[in-house]
């Protein structure tokens, strides 16, 4: 069982910026972030592989989200700029999720999750 622990998120304006981190204390190779908002499907955000090269990201945050790592701690941080009422949904960091290219596709499958937290983003 692969535990995650989640902290921050809140409500901003659009434009603004918020940041999530996870902490996670079994060795996977593959996690990340998906998110749902209410009536609409589950959408992968980010993945990875912590041990290897290459972040996988949906088109609909490159270029506005980045992670960074910390390894001493076993923390991630999801920074979250720019940020869009479309981006508003339950964010929940995950993990064993495979192939992390195809984790943030439809129909990716994260085996773990945490408790997840709520990104509110007005216009």
């Amino acid at each position: 069982h692969v535990q995650l622990v989640e902290s921050g998120g809140g409500s901003v304006q659009a434009g603004g910026s918020l940041k999530l981190s996870c902490v996670i204390w079994e060795v996977t190779s593959c996690m990340g972030w998906f998110r749902q908002a209410p009536g609409r499907e589950r959408e992968g955000v980010v993945a990875f592989n912590p041990a290897r090269e290459g972040t996988y990201w949906a088109d609909s945050v490159k270029g506005r989200f980045f992670i960074t790592r910390d390894s001493a701690t076993n923390r991630t941080d999801l920074h979250m700029d720019d940020l869009r009422p479309e981006d508003t949904a339950w964010y929940y960091c995950a993990a064993d999720c495979g192939d992390p290219e195809l984790a943030i596709k439809p129909g990716g499958v994260f085996g773990y999750w945490g408790q997840g937290t709520q990104v509110t983003v007005s216009g």
